[in-house]
């Protein structure tokens, strides 16, 4: 009977801008470790990267810090992940164990992985029906302002085309600037609402 393979355990520094992932093997061995950006597409990112780097059969474990981990909880859900949560007083020992000079989000990951490993009755995250309709939510969000940005950008473009002369700038697009070369004095848009100088 052939011995079923190991599962991998991914620990989790999570960050406002950055979450760091470390593998650890049944040992407690780190096997590679890789930063992203704290979004639903780093997110996806990362899980590619796990399965490439360890194989299929993952497990991730996220320090139980919801204000920075539940969006990471609920990607890696729906990405068909299994998740444990780490309470944070068991993180405070194994980092003290496990740190041996200074702090590195690597050195915090692996912590996270290990003490998943020594605690196999951890809490399993799971989708309930509200942080279903939470998702659907954020998702809806991040269409919404992807096609907002899309516009507002087209529409700067356009701007100097139909009013020559004028320098159209958004923190979204930057500014977009054509010399006068017809009749209309040069003028100022922000945000699709132009204005002449001195106004």
């Amino acid at each position: 009977m052939k011995e079923a393979a190991f599962m991998v355990v991914v620990g989790a520094d999570v960050h406002k801008r950055t979450h760091t992932f470390v593998g650890v093997d049944e040992a407690a061995r780190e096997l590679g470790h890789k930063t992203f950006p704290a979004t639903t597409e780093g997110h996806r990112a990362a899980v590619r990267w796990a399965r490439k780097t360890f194989g299929p059969e993952l497990r991730w474990a996220i320090e139980d810090c919801r204000h920075l981990s539940a969006r990471l909880e609920r990607d890696l859900l729906t990405n068909g992940q299994a998740v444990v949560r780490v309470p944070p007083k068991m993180m405070a020992e194994q980092r003290r164990i496990a740190r041996t000079r200074g702090k590195s989000d690597p050195i915090d990951a692996a912590a996270v992985a290990r003490a998943a490993l020594r605690e196999p009755d951890l809490p399993v995250a799971s989708h309930d029906a509200t942080s279903r309709e939470l998702k659907l939510l954020v998702d809806r969000r991040e269409d919404l302002v992807t096609t907002r940005t899309a516009t507002i950008n087209r529409l700067l473009w356009r701007v100097p085309r139909t009013r020559p002369g004028v320098v159209a700038t958004s923190q979204v697009a930057g500014p977009v600037q054509v010399p006068a070369s017809v009749e209309g004095p040069p003028g100022l848009c922000r945000g699709g609402r132009c204005r002449r100088p001195g106004r």
